[in-house]
């Protein structure tokens, strides 16, 4: 891999796809399951406080940093490197992404919902439906951080 642009990218979307998929394992493991034990309403306001407050910003960098960089690298690869041992995995984390754009594109909208909710059982459905949404979203940026560990195994 000699193209300095194309090492720029990669190594850039492989940082912000991992601290995203810190971020998104987080969520998923630790806190979307802590409204079982503290309530739906305490979530929504730890929720309110964190994730749709300074969160909001923090999450854009980083999903919108992470698919950029991975869907840049992955053009990159595919016009000046396809016939590489790496294209493959870059063109797979630029796929995965992509799936992962889109599940945000459903799940933000729906955790902001919960702005004009004050119900239990609003609020009960609102979280399963976004924990729903936020598994598949974990589970594409996951392995889009694992295609670009399998594409440093290759350099390696």
């Amino acid at each position: 891999m000699d193209d300095t642009l194309l090492k720029t990218c990669f190594l850039t979307a492989l940082t912000l796809t991992g601290l995203l998929c810190g971020a998104s394992l987080d969520q998923s493991i630790k806190q979307l399951p802590a409204r079982h034990v503290i309530g739906v309403k305490a979530f929504s306001a730890y929720a309110k406080a964190a994730d749709l407050k300074n969160g909001v910003a923090w999450y854009a960098f980083l999903g919108v940093g992470a698919a950029l960089f991975s869907v840049l690298t992955a053009i990159i690869a595919r016009k000046y490197h396809s016939d590489e041992s790496y294209f493959m995995p870059l063109l797979t984390g630029g796929v995965f992404a992509i799936c992962h754009s889109v599940c945000t594109a459903l799940a933000a909208p729906t955790y902001h919902k919960q702005k004009k909710i004050d119900s239990d059982d609003q609020l009960k459905k609102l979280f399963n439906k976004f924990e729903r949404i936020q598994t598949f979203r974990s589970v594409f940026i996951a392995l889009n951080l694992l295609a670009f560990l399998w594409t440093l195994i290759i350099l390696i």
